[in-house]
């Protein structure tokens, strides 16, 4: 089997390494790729937004399956374009991507076929958002409506934050078009999980579940970014939560899209809020997460080429997977001054002790120059670490987090601190 991967992030790279491990896997690319992918992959010079290019490269290397990494490309509809061409590629078409890339598409689909999620109200007028937003009172919660790089949410904790949100969004276009229209919604509070699952549009493969760190610094301070570290599994989901969450969320979804002419083939990722009331949904992605994938593929036993091209072929039927019991924790090494601006080109060591220590390390924002790796990004590495428990699996991952050194450095020293609160309690 050859496969074609799409994306540059540390996603990519997990997606890269899995397959890798494919005895079914031949030939592997990467296009663009980064400075780790090119370890288990041939990186391609290929711009992911140029579909005649990718096309052209696939009938060149016969590739059999392509795997689409990021947000972006979907929302552009290349799995469209790809299934036209007779090309089997895992990832949703343009209609079905809109769960991501409209926010505006996804919370009326979950009014619709009533799936649980926040109350909200939908602007493109500054005035009238601010109006709202003094009438509501804070806490309350700011969206773009359209992608925005895992940024675009701002939950205020106070009216003249959102205020100001709702300003930069819909005045100042900090987001451009993608901030056009704003939503603004009810705060929900409790803790996060991720829920993903595989689905060819009716069958699903439960993933195991996860939980991210969105925000930059310690005690979950600062500003959103696009992930600073990821455990698995999620502590506060146990099997009837899970189950829950399957037939209340996930399954209404997938099958009130098929009742609206639109078949969802890929991977379905819901961000959920576990509230007083029950579980709701916060965000859909319609690929996988990053950092969550490279807590939740290292865990996966089964053979990760063989149950994306299942997807790929619409026929899940009778497809299962096996996970790895333990747990595990990833921590986002990022570049000095991210999520804001950063220096790239900063040389990067200790990426072989990190791996001595047992650890993964999977590479986002580097590249190759000369003969060492350097930055690239401002999500540079995610560090990954196991262990019989969260407790030993948090201090595996820092132990190689303290081996890995680059200039401006920074990472969040509390990953996973909710599921070790609940171990001590």
């Amino acid at each position: 089997m050859n496969i074609l991967v799409i994306g540059s992030g540390g996603r990519e790279h997990t997606i890269c390494w899995k397959l890798k491990q494919s005895p079914k896997v031949e030939n592997l690319y990467c296009a663009p790729g980064n400075g780790g992918t090119s370890l288990d992959a041939v990186n391609v010079d290929l711009a992911v937004d140029e579909h005649s290019q990718i096309i052209d490269f696939c009938k060149d290397k016969n590739i059999d399956l392509v795997v689409v990494g990021p947000e972006a490309p979907l929302a552009s509809g290349i799995s469209d374009t790809l299934e036209a061409e007779g090309i089997n590629v895992f990832g949703p078409g343009y209609s079905a991507a809109r769960l991501e890339s409209s926010k505006i598409f996804a919370k009326e689909l979950m009014g619709r076929y009533n799936i649980p999620t926040a109350s909200f109200r939908i602007f493109d007028d500054f005035d009238k958002a601010e109006e709202y937003i003094r009438v509501e009172g804070a806490p309350i919660v700011v969206k773009a409506y359209g992608l925005a790089a895992g940024k675009g949410v701002i939950v205020a904790e106070d009216v003249e934050e959102a205020v100001c949100a709702a300003k930069e969004m819909l005045v100042e276009k900090k987001f451009g078009a993608s901030g056009s229209k704003i939503i603004v919604e009810e705060f929900l509070s409790g803790e996060e999980a991720s829920i993903l699952v595989l689905t060819d549009g009716e069958n699903i493969v439960p993933m195991v579940s996860s939980q991210d760190h969105k925000r930059a610094y310690d005690d979950d301070k600062g500003p959103n970014t696009g992930g600073m570290g990821a455990y698995s599994p999620a502590p506060i989901i146990d099997d009837v939560l899970f189950d829950e969450i399957i037939e209340t969320v996930i399954r209404p979804t997938i099958e009130g899209l098929r009742n609206e002419k639109i078949l969802y083939k890929g991977v379905l990722y819901a961000g959920i809020m576990m509230t007083d009331s029950g579980p709701k949904v916060l965000e859909y992605n319609v690929r996988f997460g990053d950092p969550e994938t490279q807590v939740i593929l290292p865990r996966l036993k089964s053979d990760l080429a063989e149950l994306f091209m299942a997807v790929a072929k619409g026929d899940l039927t009778g497809k299962t997977a096996e996970w790895d019991e333990r747990d595990y924790v990833c921590v986002v090494l990022a570049a000095g001054g991210y999520p804001g601006s950063y220096e790239k080109g900063t040389s990067i060591t200790g990426l072989e002790e990190a791996q001595k220590e047992g650890a993964l390390v999977f590479h986002a924002g580097t590249k190759e120059k000369n003969t060492e790796v350097v930055t690239s990004g401002g999500r540079v590495l995610g560090v990954v670490g196991m262990g019989n428990g969260v407790v030993e699996a948090v201090e595996n991952t820092y132990k190689a987090v303290n081996k890995i050194q680059f200039e401006g450095m920074h990472y969040r020293k509390d990953i996973a601190h909710r599921a070790v609160a609940r171990v001590d309690k």
